[in-house]
């Protein structure tokens, strides 16, 4: 008797199931999905004007530019941002000499070891040190930031779609949501702690805007140092610590493609060589 009402329970939770997955189905082919403010009011990444020496069929780096996004970095980003997966002797591939990337090193702080007490303290960088964090750990780097801990921008570009024109889109991106967002979605409004960037996925993000007004940074080659200036060069420096050999790849997959064109001729000459003694031994 126990097994049978077993059976019929069983049975009737398998029919439950069956149910609610063909009604749910065939909710979600006949009836369109409800508008998000996501979906309607989230905006495309794009470029800078002019777009960047790395994109195209023959990518080159500007290290000017990288050297500029670097600054950017170092003055603005570093405050909140690490940037854990990079090296200060990797600064020699934007174009510093030794002894610059040494200063630049020495720069910064970064933590260590006191050799007569073995506690914990800091001293200037060396070029084999990678670069510090602005936080001692995750807890101390939620209570600076509303809860809410700043990722590391080694990999950010890699890390987002369209990872350059996400970074450059979004930190020109900030503005106070407009008119008819608010009025279609009243609660898409940002909150406490929150501002309002229709680039980001969720259209409200906890970092205040980082670059606020022209001449934030005093570029050491002189350049103006518009918002948008600073924006497309510090995405460009994390495009260039996302991937330093972008440009080294492209410049190789032209050569394999030249090299793979020349072998295929090279196969279909062979071929007409082959099979032409023996179309005449027919």
């Amino acid at each position: 008797m126990i097994r049978l009402v077993g059976f019929f329970v069983g049975l009737g939770f398998t029919f439950v199931v069956l149910l609610a997955f063909v009604v749910g189905a065939y909710t979600a082919a006949t009836e369109p999905a409800q508008p998000t403010a996501e979906k309607v009011f989230h905006r495309e990444a794009h470029l800078p004007a002019g777009g960047y020496s790395f994109d195209g069929l023959f990518p080159q780096w500007d290290l000017a530019q990288l050297q500029r996004g670097y600054q950017v970095y170092k003055e603005v980003c570093a405050a909140c941002h690490s940037l854990h997966q990079l090296h200060f002797r990797n600064l020699a591939d934007l174009g510093y000499t030794e002894e610059e990337v040494k200063a630049e090193a020495a720069s910064w702080t970064v933590p260590g070891i006191n050799p007569d007490t073995g506690e914990a303290t800091t001293r200037p960088g060396l070029p084999t040190d990678r670069f510090p964090s602005p936080y001692p750990n995750s807890i101390a780097a939620a209570a600076a930031n509303n809860n809410a801990i700043p990722p590391d921008l080694s990999l950010m570009t890699k890390a987002r779609h369209h990872g350059t024109a996400y970074v450059y889109s979004l930190l020109t991106g900030y503005q106070e949501p407009s008119p008819e967002l608010l009025a279609q979605f009243p609660d898409a409004a940002p909150g406490p702690g929150l501002h309002h960037n229709p680039y980001f996925a969720n259209l409200n993000l906890a970092m205040a805007p980082p670059l606020t007004a022209a001449g934030q940074v005093t570029y050491a080659d002189g350049t103006q140092a518009t918002v948008r200036q600073m924006a497309a060069d510090v995405a460009a420096f994390l495009t260039w610590t996302a991937e330093p050999t972008l440009v080294y790849r492209k410049q190789v997959g032209w050569i394999v493609m030249g090299f793979l064109l020349f072998a295929t001729i090279l196969a279909w000459l062979a071929k007409k060589q082959v099979w032409a003694r023996a179309k005449l031994e027919d």
